[in-house]
């Protein structure tokens, strides 16, 4: 099995416009989709469990009597943890250690205590930081079960202090996979619905009689669950809604070419819109990359799929020195970057926009899909230009506080009372002035 990959060349004429040619993906909104979500939201939001429960039956293939019996109690993820083969077991609960660890640190960092100051008048201003209340985790069912999709959503919004986690996740046929079960429990999660689609989506969203209403939902969906997402934003908060998986593979040439190609391969098996480009400056190992690309495609369960992604958009891109492949990257801003290089902290200092940054030939991409301990919930479609990956940070919300003082009334009153009469607003303005001992 071979197949030819796009090249090409920073050097040649027309390359930014050949680069954003490859780069371009539109989430194309397919109208019987929109229709059809939109008309079981709107059933979800006026007739609640009826409406959840004849949706879960209808595409799911089950026969509950009610919503109660989609939830499963704890003693049903306790069975799937303690029924895991060991090395398993052993390995989901090293991950979500890492995550934990990772997010625990995060939250240290990133401002998430409240804090205020004192002014001379004896103002006070400042902010409260306060989790959410109550937090809604989307995970797919079906073709493919995501337990490290679990940990990495469920694990921050437990860091972060979320008093209760609500996951949901659809069980076609009945079947459930009880990795994804044994995840929710080590993860945190507190309550686990059986139902998915847009119908999960809204009852999250609106809460019904027995799934309640969240603050904000997050996790990975079909095109379904995107759109549903979409539509109940603002009534709820969203993590993201993202595009095809993507790496960007920045290699100065020194790096086994086998390496590299399973490197593409990683984020090219997800599906065939999924992402991979390799920039490197040396022609001779561009060429050893193609080589090991064809060697070692034949071999892998997914190769249809890879073959695919590669060849429609896919790219292996000659670049003039690793100065001008992060000038590029910062173009792309990939959802994985990885610099496959011998100095790859030297040219960190230069990327800007990455979703997530992987250093050195030893750091390859797959580790941060399961237990570096990063979030792997990651912004894509050159998004990583202005968004971040999920955090704790993501289920926090923050409060300004302001205490004015008797004397700070005075000062700020006056100001206050210029600008709402600028603005046309008289009542503004006398409302600051009340408060002003020569209005008082």
């Amino acid at each position: 099995m071979s197949i030819k990959i796009r090249k090409l060349d920073s050097s040649a004429d027309g390359f930014q416009k050949a680069l954003h040619a490859v780069l371009a993906f539109e989430a194309s909104e397919d109208e019987a989709i929109e229709r059809a979500v939109a008309q079981i939201l709107a059933d979800v939001k006026s007739r609640g469990d009826a409406a959840v429960l004849e949706y879960t039956n209808r595409f799911d293939r089950l026969d509950a009597k009610k919503v109660a019996a989609l939830e499963l109690p704890m003693s049903e993820l306790e069975a799937a943890l303690e029924g895991l083969e060991p090395k398993r077991r052993a390995a989901l609960e090293a991950a979500a250690a890492r995550v934990r660890g990772y997010h625990e640190k995060q939250k240290i960092e990133c401002g998430s205590h409240s804090w205020q100051y004192e002014e001379t008048d004896g103002t006070v201003l400042g902010q409260k930081v306060t989790p959410l209340d109550r937090a809604g985790i989307y995970v797919p069912g079906g073709k493919a079960a995501y337990p490290s999709s679990v940990l990495m959503n469920a694990i921050p919004a437990r860091v972060a202090g979320v008093r209760e986690i609500v996951m949901v996740v659809p069980t076609p046929d009945g079947v459930k996979n009880p990795l994804v079960l044994a995840a929710a429990l080590i993860g945190g999660v507190d309550r686990v619905f059986t139902i998915g689609g847009a119908q999960a989506v809204g009852a999250l969203a609106y809460g019904t009689e027995t799934v309640p209403a969240v603050d904000k939902i997050c996790g990975p969906g079909n095109a379904y669950v995107a759109s549903a997402k979409r539509r109940v934003f603002g009534t709820v908060g969203i993590d993201m809604i993202a595009g095809p998986s993507e790496i960007l593979v920045l290699c100065d040439g020194t790096t086994d070419p086998r390496w590299v190609a399973m490197d593409l391969f990683s984020q090219a098996e997800h599906d065939e819109l999924a992402q991979s480009i390799l920039l490197c400056p040396d022609d001779a190992f561009i060429a050893r990359v193609e080589d090991a690309i064809n060697e070692l495609l034949p071999a892998m369960p997914r190769r249809d799929v890879i073959a695919a992604s590669l060849t429609s958009r896919g790219a292996l891109v000659k670049v003039r020195d690793m100065t001008e492949a992060c000038a590029i990257a910062n173009d792309i801003a990939p959802e994985h970057l990885e610099i496959s290089a011998l100095e790859p902290q030297q040219w960190a200092q230069q990327i800007r926009h990455a979703g997530a940054i992987f250093l050195g030939r030893y750091t390859s991409e797959s580790l941060g899909d399961y237990c570096a301990g990063p979030n792997h919930v990651l912004p894509t479609s050159r998004t990583a230009r202005f968004s971040s990956p999920l955090g704790v940070y993501d289920f926090f919300k923050r409060s300004s506080v302001i205490e004015v003082s008797a004397e700070g009334a005075q000062t700020l009153g006056e100001i206050a009372a210029e600008l709402a009469y600028g603005e046309g607003l008289p009542a503004h303005a006398r409302s600051a002035e009340y408060r002003m001992k020569q209005n008082g």
